[in-house]
């Protein structure tokens, strides 16, 4: 996979996690629809798995393609290149995997502040 088509593919994860908040509606900053809620940070938390993957690939890390990787191997691998990143990548999976997609939070500011780390994770592998 090209750089631009990880880009791409984790972008659209992104998107349509963003497109699924709109459906869960808002009152009073929180998200009413939990069920969009979950399935909006579950899809984001994809996205982020996938840029991950492709950052690592190309940073030379051999990433496992047939087996799940745990969000420890992802913490150590990252560690050993970027300690922004990793914090990025601990406030996603805080905020949108255990949160979000598991506990169903519903504050509109927290899983925004999810999302955007996500973005920022992201944007590690935008093509120039």
């Amino acid at each position: 996979m090209s750089k631009e088509e990880a880009y791409k593919e984790a972008t659209r994860y992104i998107d349509n996690g963003r497109d699924n908040l709109k459906k869960a509606g808002k009152s009073n900053n929180f998200y009413e629809d939990i069920k969009y809620v979950k399935t909006a940070c579950g899809i984001a938390y994809s996205g982020v798995l996938l840029a991950l993957d492709y950052y690592l690939e190309h940073k030379g890390v051999k990433v496992p393609k047939s087996k799940r990787k745990s969000i420890e191997w992802y913490r150590d691998n990252v560690a050993k290149l970027d300690k922004k990143l990793l914090m990025a990548l601990n406030n996603v999976y805080s905020i949108l995997h255990i949160s979000g997609y598991y506990e169903g939070l519903n504050g509109v500011k927290v899983i925004q502040a999810g999302f955007d780390y996500a973005e920022d994770i992201v944007r590690k592998i935008k093509p120039n």
